[in-house]
């Protein structure tokens, strides 16, 4: 396969056959993020896209799954889209789902009646970073977007049928905005109603502009037992309909799974059960400057 840089997915479409729509990012400007800095935003060529595929057919006998890359593949125009959705259609009629990153300006650029084509075609799920529910979170890390633009965006995908992926970030408002970011995140994610919530925990990369207001004491990080509250106070607060729940990246301190709301009371308990963990205050290696 042709791929330029490096490449990012979501841990779903580990066995995915990934193609890049995109290179890059579209907004590339969150504070917190050092993806994608090795690239300057294009939109590919669709005839350079269905040519990917149809090497990916000479490669692979078998297709169940495929990605379209890079961070926000969702901002093609809709007819371009409907374009590579019919390439893959015909050069993979054994695929089963099409996966794909989605800002929520791109997101926003759609229509309800377009999001219900692009289903009807074979996009399936679609992946969201909303990372926190807190205006003032996310002006602070330069999302570009609102908490309302952000619960439209949203539920403009879960209404057009295709299945909404939601990540959010641990920790993302520091110490001082800690209880703020847990709550009005829950509050989004409840207006969204999502199919599936990721939970990640903040890691601060070098380079990126979060680093260095952490370096200058400006943003103060969380301990991992007040990431820990900061998780009850997300979970206690969510009021979401069958939704799966996961906690179980590298990220974390504490594997968390399960579907909401039947099993926020297990989910409650294994991080009452993690605050107990001797040795979690030595558990921060990553987060260390």
């Amino acid at each position: 396969m042709r791929y330029e840089g490096t490449l990012y997915r979501p841990p779903s479409e580990a066995y995915s056959l990934i193609v890049q729509a995109t290179i890059g990012c579209s907004h590339n400007k969150c504070s917190f993020c050092s993806m994608y800095k090795d690239k300057k935003f294009r939109i590919r060529n669709t005839d350079e896209i269905i040519e990917d595929f149809k090497i990916g057919r000479e490669r692979f006998n078998y297709v169940e799954r495929v990605f379209l890359a890079d961070g926000d593949a969702l901002i093609i125009k809709t007819s371009e889209l409907k374009k590579i959705l019919t390439s893959i259609k015909e050069i993979f009629p054994e695929c089963k789902r099409v996966g794909i990153y989605g800002s929520p300006k791109s997101i926003l650029l759609k229509s309800i009646d377009e999001l219900k084509e692009l289903e009807a075609l074979g996009l399936g799920i679609v992946y969201l970073g909303v990372e926190s529910g807190s205006d003032k979170i996310l002006r602070m890390i330069n999302k570009g977007v609102t908490r309302d633009e952000m619960i439209e965006a949203g539920k403009r995908i879960v209404e057009s049928g295709i299945k909404l992926s939601v990540t959010i970030i641990s920790g993302l408002g520091g110490k001082e905005y800690s209880l703020e970011h847990a709550r009005e995140t829950a509050e989004v994610i409840n207006e969204i109603n999502p199919h599936y919530l990721g939970l990640l925990t903040l890691i601060v990369e070098d380079g990126t502009p979060l680093y260095d207001d952490v370096k200058s004491g400006k943003f103060k990080l969380l301990s991992p037992s007040e990431i820990l509250n900061e998780t009850r106070e997300l979970v206690k607060n969510l009021d979401v309909d069958n939704c799966v729940f996961r906690s179980n990246h590298a990220s974390n301190y504490v594997p968390l799974r399960g579907t909401l709301p039947q099993d926020k009371e297990i989910i409650l308990m294994q991080i009452e059960e993690g605050l107990k963990i001797s040795n979690l205050e030595e558990m921060d290696r990553y987060r260390r400057l």
